[in-house]
């Protein structure tokens, strides 16, 4: 693989209109395209036409990167390409958000409505679905085609000193731990504010669970309890 100074340069050529240029990094990046387009397996699509939509959305990215902001190519370029690919989905109506994703996405939202008022946060998908009777892995389905794209410079957290794009690793680490780390923070995205806060004070800022229940005021064992709750949603939605 080139070096991150290999891939800028290439980049510049690029933008300049250079096709060897181009091709050369469609080669090299290759891989990152491919590992997100097997994210979306199973929804109607062969996957080499999502690898293509993929590698559009690859271009895209080299287009538009500004080599000088000084952004690994990589992290700039996956929220092009899931965009890409979500878009062709929806646009041509192969993403299986069909009526029964959107009836049961609609029974959802008003059942996690309903929870809110009366519990004051957040429900758990399990108790989605065992409110409205649909099945986990559905509700799992429904509220994800119903996401937007997050954006990696999105803040984490009320304080915002982190965000998506630095909790992944720049083009010199290996793609698949980049993509591991993009669905992390992907997975994070979906957690409420506390869960989102507990994790970010845990383990971006290394506090013990006494340090994060004191500024939470919570008790220290509310913060073990939660941490085992909201570790085991993560795994579960990176799986």
């Amino acid at each position: 693989m080139n070096s991150y100074s290999d891939n800028l340069a290439n980049i510049e050529l690029s933008q300049s209109g250079d096709s060897n240029a181009t091709e050369e990094l469609i080669k090299t990046n290759y891989a990152l395209a491919a590992s997100l387009a097997r994210r979306f397996q199973g929804r109607g699509v062969e996957n080499e036409d999502l690898i293509q939509i993929a590698l559009m959305g690859m271009l895209k990215a080299i287009r538009t990167f500004d080599t000088k902001r000084g952004t690994a190519f990589s992290t700039y370029a996956v929220p092009l390409i899931v965009g890409e690919i979500r878009k062709f989905l929806r646009d041509d109506g192969l993403i299986k958000v069909s009526r029964e994703n959107k009836r049961n996405c609609a029974v959802l939202l008003r059942c996690r409505e309903k929870f809110m008022e009366q519990h004051g946060r957040e429900p758990h998908m399990e108790e989605l679905s065992q409110l409205t009777g649909i099945d986990l892995d559905a509700v799992r389905e429904a509220l994800d085609s119903s996401r937007p794209v997050a954006s990696l410079s999105e803040p984490i957290g009320d304080d915002g000193d982190f965000t998506v794009e630095g909790t992944v690793e720049d083009s010199s680490a290996s793609l698949e731990h980049t993509v591991e780390r993009i669905a992390l923070s992907e997975a994070m995205s979906k957690l409420d504010e506390q869960s989102r806060r507990i994790i970010i004070l845990r383990y971006f800022r290394d506090m013990s669970q006494q340090q994060v229940a004191d500024i939470l005021g919570l008790s220290q064992v509310k913060i073990s309890r939660e941490e085992k709750k909201i570790i085991a949603a993560l795994r579960r939605d990176i799986v």
